[in-house]
């Protein structure tokens, strides 16, 4: 296998032979000096097995949403292995952030109170640079910036929705409720748009039904429970 990108939580790989690409899923966590956090931009650090239970949480959520007509780069999963392949695509630095209520970081850039609710949910785009801050970026930035071509940022914000009906309805089914959530898209040669990277709790902010907001690290294990 040769590594083609190292991330914080995953590398992509790609098998000479065949020329497949997969994604190997780390046991590290995003956060900060030891406290895990989904929205941070750092490891915090390592949890023995986190690997493979956000891959098997992935395969669950993937093919939830393939089957519910949302386009995926998932392929399948050797959950032993850690690896999910994925299609080949090319995948531009941006994150795309769905919130059902303000909550971390939109409350510290804007000064807003906890917990007030969007409707309808509030979208965000930013670009992907810890350098930077992963600063809010329009349609209008993208095209100057050669990241999308015309009309794949509305494409992708049709997506996000479309993944938002799904998590929000599943989580819910599970007694979670989702307070934001952000993906990654990438698109192929056509530009068409996939969704892509990981849906673990890595990636959304939950509270259960007690009305805590468990981290990543143990709403996953409550998960893994629930869905095997």
């Amino acid at each position: 296998m040769k590594t083609l990108y190292n991330g914080k939580t995953k590398t992509v790989l790609s098998d000479e032979a065949t020329n497949n690409v997969y994604l190997f899923f780390k046991d590290d966590a995003t956060g900060e000096n030891g406290v895990f956090d989904p929205g941070s931009n750092t490891v915090g650090g390592s949890v023995e097995g986190k690997g493979k239970v956000g891959l098997t949480i992935s395969k669950h959520f993937f093919e939830l949403m393939e089957r519910s007509g949302v386009p995926t780069h998932y392929l399948g999963a050797d959950v032993d292995a850690g690896l999910m392949q994925v299609r080949e695509l090319t995948v531009p630095p941006l994150e795309f952030v769905l919130r059902y209520v303000t909550a971390g970081s939109m409350c510290r850039r804007f000064a807003l109170e906890e917990g007030v609710p969007f409707d309808p949910p509030y979208l965000e785009v930013t670009l992907k640079s810890d350098e930077q801050g992963d600063p809010l970026i329009s349609e209008r930035l993208c095209l100057l910036k050669g990241i999308l071509s015309p009309g794949q940022y509305d494409e992708a914000l049709d997506i996000l929705v479309k993944v938002g009906q799904v998590l929000q309805s599943e989580l819910k089914r599970l007694n979670l409720t989702l307070i934001d959530f952000k993906i990654e898209i990438g698109y192929d040669q056509a530009g068409k748009m996939y969704v892509v990277d990981e849906i673990t709790p890595d990636i959304w902010r939950v509270r259960d039904s007690d009305g805590n907001i468990p981290n990543q690290i143990d709403c996953a294990k409550q998960l893994l429970d629930l869905i095997k």
